[in-house]
């Protein structure tokens, strides 16, 4: 499942008018009432993982994710912060610390991207060896999610690393 192609415009449905293609829409934005994402800058702070995991579960609080009525629907928020985790983790140990981290979600679909600075490739680990420590962040990430990417813009500086998962239940 793990990808590192752009996710192409219409994969997620018809782009809103006037949208860019990967945009998401935001809550204020008024194109997808049925959408809406959050954006937190991380650029300096301190203590990044556990603030990008409490920004990431005040969402899932607002959006009606949390508390969970089932234990599968538990179990789908516990997944969404490990990724959120892995993927704030990789960027302090391999790109100079994240940027920022945007949270978006459908009806059907919760993306997470966390932005860097860095140069390089994010992958999993081959072969992955499971008794050994570190280097799992990727492979995690690659089992959790419904996909997962890198989006870079010609002539910027860093990539944005995607992953999206299906919403909880």
């Amino acid at each position: 499942m793990s990808t590192t192609r752009e996710q192409a415009p219409g994969d997620r449905g018809p782009e809103p008018h006037g949208a860019r293609p990967g945009a998401v829409p935001s809550e204020s934005d008024g194109t997808a009432p049925a959408a809406s994402s959050r954006v937190l800058a991380l650029n300096g702070a301190s203590g990044i993982v556990p603030m990008a995991r409490d920004f990431t579960r005040q969402a899932l609080y607002d959006w009606g994710w949390l508390p969970a009525a089932t234990a599968e629907g538990r179990a789908a928020c516990e997944d969404v912060l490990l990724v959120v985790s892995e993927l704030v983790t990789n960027a302090c140990l391999h790109a100079e610390g994240p940027e920022g981290l945007r949270v978006s979600r459908t009806s059907k679909v919760l993306r997470l991207e966390v932005s860097d600075l860095g140069t390089g490739q994010p992958a999993p680990r081959t072969p992955h060896r499971a008794g050994r420590p570190g280097g799992h962040g990727m492979f995690i990430v690659q089992r959790l999610c419904l996909d997962w990417g890198v989006v870079r813009t010609p002539g910027v500086a860093g990539k944005t690393v995607w992953a999206e998962l299906a919403a909880p239940a």
